[in-house]
């Protein structure tokens, strides 16, 4: 709560310079969550003591300045902000809003509000002719030669007539970590966030650098003729003529976007209509989008919800900085500001030290954040993370939240440096340090057992239910498992000595061991927790030599599809380490080979495919059928793939697929090829 003038003042100062850092030098300093909220303090000061207002306040315009690199472009018509609500009470706030202006019945066109960076594209005569930042919203960056390298950017569109389209520049999730590893391995400071990297992507001053990135345009509105005339090149009455051709024409914003998407745009998924006393529609909307955002490729971080009449929107008219007739109804925040209140080392199973950061806790996104993975002590350094430290977290779904930036500036001194271990925290041997790789080699270490065990019987693996850390920590601490082959000695009365284990529960869990005898082979493989060989190199391994893979040369293992000297070397290693207990395993549990099946009149027989990007069925179940008629499913594209199927929004491995001359087929046609029959 700002309480003065002077207050007011200093709070403006801050503001101006948190944009200045983020809109200039893309270097944030502070969460949006926190912007926001100062920003939202300032326009309520400034509400109660109109007199006072800064016209230098971020509040009083709509974006910020232009980058010296590039050349200024005006924009035909004015680009707004949009108003934004975080809450139902402050939509409906909205809503009553427009009802007091328009006494009419009216529709709500929603769509869902991407997080990423800005732009304006003119189009003439059908042409691209300019692509141009937001900037202040009156005059922008001309980044033509930058947008033109976005592919999904039409270079020509079905339209002769002036028309300019905005949308959102956007970096997919899995480009963007690609991006900060790469950054990382470069020794360069990564990005906060993928609307920063898309941001920073957009304004390289070389064009190639901004192809590397592989960023998407997503659509989101009409700039000529539909808003306010902004540029002396065009004279009122031809933007009067050609604006009421449009709402002639279009009648309603959904009409206005299902043109633009005819064009050859991208179109956003779940976009809709609602009634507008229809607040049941509209917030069922927000909550399928709050569903499906951890699911898509690229970053939302609300859903926009516009008056869909388009006469009613020169009616409702503009504030100073946003249009009266829009609106974000924005998500809860995935990334936030907190304090690194220490680092602790785990060990994992295979023993390489991973440092762990103990955080302040802090909600992000309904979930309450108290560790964060900091990678590893090469990135500790980079960054010069310190104990002590402001710092930003993210988090998106299911992913570890991630310290992906340092507030450097708010250090007081008294912060502490972390130290690269020396020796393992858990049996106190000494460590081999190999740079990024801190690594215990002693095998009995407990860290190591312990992990063992959990990977062992995890779903992906022996699958053993009711055998999760506490119980394996339990089992190695009471000396009944001292390594995975004492798993199947274990009875009914040996369980029941310990604390917490009834009869019942005793039984379940030796039933559920019972169970995973006889498992397939790969499970058995991939339980073995062999450096570099998951889920789809067992598979590979079980097809070619079957449970008596380790009793053949490690050279042979070359030749298995994808298969490279680093994974050989792991298995020999393993193999001349571990042979005896591979033996007592498999006479303990009985793995079965797998099943040599005649796959007639299928076109995938013997193929190898990759699949990338939301398709109609969950991902498992399509590779699971494809399995079953002869296909190879991997992960990775190479030029010996042979089909890549691509559903919506397909990510990195298109992009490879087609430098490699991979044939590519969109998911439609993977079914005709299968057959309709499996498509049901």
């Amino acid at each position: 709560m700002i309480r003065n003038n002077a207050e007011y003042k200093k709070a403006v100062e801050t503001l101006k310079k948190w944009a200045y850092y983020y809109y200039v030098l893309d270097n944030p300093l502070v969460t949006d969550e926190e912007y926001d909220k100062l920003y939202r303090e300032v326009e309520e000061y400034e509400k109660a003591h109109p007199n006072e207002i800064d016209p230098t306040s971020p509040t009083q315009r709509v974006g910020d300045v232009v980058l010296e690199g590039f050349e200024k472009a005006r924009h035909l018509t004015r680009m707004w902000s949009m108003e934004d609500v975080f809450n139902e009470n402050e939509f409906k706030e909205w809503l009553n809003r427009v009802d007091r202006l328009i006494n009419e019945n009216y529709t709500l066109y929603i769509e869902p509000k991407f997080d990423g960076a800005s732009l304006n594209l003119v189009y003439n005569n059908g042409e691209l002719v300019r692509a141009e930042t937001r900037g202040d919203g009156i005059i922008g960056e001309d980044v033509t030669l930058n947008a033109k390298t976005i592919k999904s950017i039409p270079l020509s569109i079905d339209y002769k007539g002036l028309i300019e389209i905005r949308g959102e520049v956007l970096i997919r999730k899995d480009d963007f970590d690609k991006l900060n590893e790469e950054r990382v391995q470069k020794g360069e400071p990564t990005f906060a966030n993928p609307r920063n990297a898309a941001a920073g992507s957009l304004r390289q001053l070389d064009p190639k650098i901004t192809a590397s990135r592989h960023l998407l345009f997503q659509p989101w509105g009409i700039g000529y003729p539909m808003e306010v005339l902004n540029s002396d090149e065009i004279s009122v009455n031809q933007y009067e003529k050609d604006k009421q051709e449009f709402i002639e024409k279009f009648k309603t914003y959904k009409n206005l976007m299902d043109f633009v998407y005819s064009l050859g745009f991208r179109e956003p998924p779940k976009r809709g209509e609602c009634k507008k006393d229809d607040v049941e529609c509209i917030l069922k909307k927000y909550n399928n989008f709050v569903e499906i955002r951890d699911n898509l490729p690229v970053m939302l971080d609300g859903m926009v919800v516009k008056v869909n009449e388009l006469h009613l929107l020169d009616k409702l008219g503009y504030t100073q900085k946003y249009p009266r007739w829009m609106v974000a109804f924005k998500f809860p925040a995935v990334e936030k500001e907190t304090i690194l209140k220490d680092v602790v080392v785990q060990v994992g199973r295979t023993g390489v030290l991973t440092p762990v950061a103990i955080l302040e806790p802090v909600e992000i996104g309904g979930v309450i954040v108290e560790r964060a993975t900091l990678h590893n002590f090469d990135e500790i350094e980079r960054m010069d993370i310190r104990i002590g430290d402001h710092v930003i977290v993210i988090r998106s779904g299911d992913v570890i939240p991630k310290i992906t930036k340092v507030l450097k500036w708010k250090r007081t001194g008294t912060e502490k440096k972390i130290p690269r271990p020396t020796h393992c925290p858990v049996c106190g041997a000494e460590v081999l340090d190999e740079g990024a790789i801190i690594k215990c080699q002693n095998l009995s270490c407990p860290a190591r057992v312990v992990n063992t065990i959990i990977y062992f019987a995890s779903k992906n693996c022996m699958d053993i239910e009711g055998l999760g850390e506490s119980v394996a920590k339990l089992l190695y601490e009471k000396g009944l498992v001292k390594d995975v082959r004492d798993l199947y000695k274990l009875t009914v009365e040996d369980l029941e000595r310990l604390p917490g284990f009834a009869r019942k529960k005793a039984e379940n869990l030796i039933k559920a061991i019972e169970k995973s005898k006889g498992t397939e082979c790969w499970r058995f493989v991939n339980s073995l927790g062999i450096e570099h060989v998951g889920e789809v190199a067992s598979k590979k391994i079980c097809e070619k030599f079957g449970v008596d893979f380790y009793k053949h040369d490690p050279k042979e293992f070359l030749s298995i599809e994808g298969f490279g000297p680093e994974i050989v070397k792991s298995l020999e290693e393993y193999i001349k380490v571990n042979k005896d207990k591979i033996e007592e395993l498999i006479h303990l549990i009985h793995p079965k080979n797998p099943e040599k099946k005649e796959v007639q009149n299928s076109p995938l027989a013997g193929k190898t495919v990759v699949l990338t990007g939301a398709m109609k069925r969950p991902r498992e179940e399509i590779k699971e059928l494809l399995e079953s008629l002869g296909a190879h499913v991997t992960n990775s594209v190479s030029k010996k793939t042979d089909y890549v199927f691509y559903g919506e929004e397909p990510g990195s491995k298109y992009e490879k697929a087609k430098k490699l001359g991979v044939l590519l087929l969109p998911e439609d046609e993977m079914w005709k090829m299968i057959g309709e029959a499996n498509a049901n």
